[in-house]
């Protein structure tokens, strides 16, 4: 949503770091409607640095830049996304080398990395502090249950960054719709934020070199 709506051209775009990543393809399908929900006809270019898991699809910055510039030079964005931790931070300055917006993922990344700080608008947000604190806190107390524990909006596991600098791009009425998507979310209630196949690709990802 914020993507599209800072958007001046209706060309936005996001990178993860591996076509085998779902959570990757799920924060990059999310992306994809929330823009679309704010402009139908918006265009979403995306892509992946990598189609396995070596150094290269989070834990190269060098990459990370070479391929975002690369990826900007042919799709024109003026908003890129990034879902490829360390690579990520070389598509962020790779954007604002370019002088497009960025938006960072999983910390505020406006305050991780302040190399991008420039261009970075928000963050797509896993709160990482407060589930390690509840964590921690039910360890202690004995009440800790084995397996897998969801954080989602509904425990307040997720959101969207400060806006930090760049709050004068963000109107009262997109900041009254992220408010409702995301209290639709903590609800339960209709909300399509991923398609189907849901975390998947419908069709294999290209490989870099084609």
């Amino acid at each position: 949503m914020v993507a599209a709506s800072v958007s001046k051209t209706g060309i936005i775009g996001a990178i993860g770091g591996t076509s085998l990543c779902g959570p990757c393809i799920r924060y990059i399908q999310g992306f994809a409607l929330g823009a679309q929900s704010i402009n139908p006809s918006i265009k979403v270019f995306t892509a992946y640095v990598t189609n396995d898991f070596s150094n290269k699809a989070f834990n190269d910055p060098v990459t990370g830049t070479n391929f975002g510039q690369q990826f900007i030079g042919q799709n024109k964005p003026d908003v890129l996304f990034q879902v490829a931790g360390k690579t990520g931070n070389g598509i962020l300055d790779a954007a604002c080398s370019a002088g497009i917006y960025g938006i960072g993922v999983d910390v505020d990344q406006f305050l991780s990395y302040p190399n991008a700080d420039k261009c970075i608008v928000t963050s797509a947000e896993k709160h990482l502090t407060a589930t390690v604190e509840a964590t921690i806190k039910a360890i202690a107390a004995g009440t800790a249950v084995a397996g897998d524990n969801l954080w989602n909006a509904a425990n307040d596991g997720i959101g969207i960054s400060d806006f930090h600098d760049k709050t004068s791009l963000i109107s009262s009425d997109l900041q009254s719709k992220l408010a409702a998507a995301l209290a639709a979310m903590k609800a339960g209630t209709p909300l399509k934020t991923c398609p189907t196949p849901c975390g998947s690709l419908a069709t294999p990802a290209p490989s870099p070199s084609s």
